[in-house]
């Protein structure tokens, strides 16, 4: 428990240094718990909505491989291309939420796939080292057997698995960007007393 203050101090303490006001991941945190609200309700637009968190989360990508481009001295021309690629997903995304959502789910298996390998990978490499190994090995099986469930053809089961683990992302965000605001909140505090 004291390791979990600590590390939550520690990172609460980078917040402080960053121009961010502590409001700010208070509001993030409010809106990422309306959005697990609204996937976790489980019709199409909860579907709606995640084809859109799809598109911001493409619209992010562009602004960040822009950035790259500009400022990265080398592969300007493939942080250009992935800037445009992902520029178009995103507008796609918002033009067609449903669709986005439905090529996101046609896709999920194999991203599960190829994450439950790398973190099957990990855990037993880290065996020597790391005391609870187990935990990645454990969680890579599990993702690997969940990308076979999802790669089948029946769409419902697709659907509700990816409103489930959208919905539950949303809320841990949201539960984190509002602890961080408090950290934030109450070492600006200890730093004016």
């Amino acid at each position: 428990m004291a390791a979990t203050l600590e590390a939550d101090d520690m990172l609460a303490s980078e917040a402080v240094r960053s121009p961010v006001p502590w409001w700010m991941f208070l509001v993030t945190g409010i809106l990422w718990l309306i959005v697990s609200l609204v996937v976790l309700r489980f019709d199409v637009t909860s579907i709606a909505a995640v084809g859109v968190l799809l598109g911001v989360v493409f619209a992010m990508a562009t602004a960040t491989e822009v950035v790259m481009a500009v400022s990265a001295p080398s592969w300007r021309w493939a942080h250009w291309i992935l800037a445009v690629l992902f520029g178009i997903g995103a507008i796609w995304a918002f033009f067609h939420p449903l669709d986005a959502f439905w090529e996101l789910a046609a896709i999920l298996g194999f991203l599960l796939l190829m994450k439950g390998s790398l973190d099957i990978t990990a855990g037993i490499m880290s065996r020597s080292y790391n005391d609870v190994w187990w935990l990645s090995l454990t969680t890579g099986i599990i993702e690997v057997l969940l990308a076979f469930w999802v790669s089948q053809q029946f769409f419902a089961p697709r659907a509700a698995l990816i409103l489930v683990w959208v919905g539950f992302m949303a809320l841990m965000r949201g539960i984190s960007h509002i602890a961080m605001a408090f950290g934030v909140r109450r070492i600006e505090r200890m730093r004016i007393a």
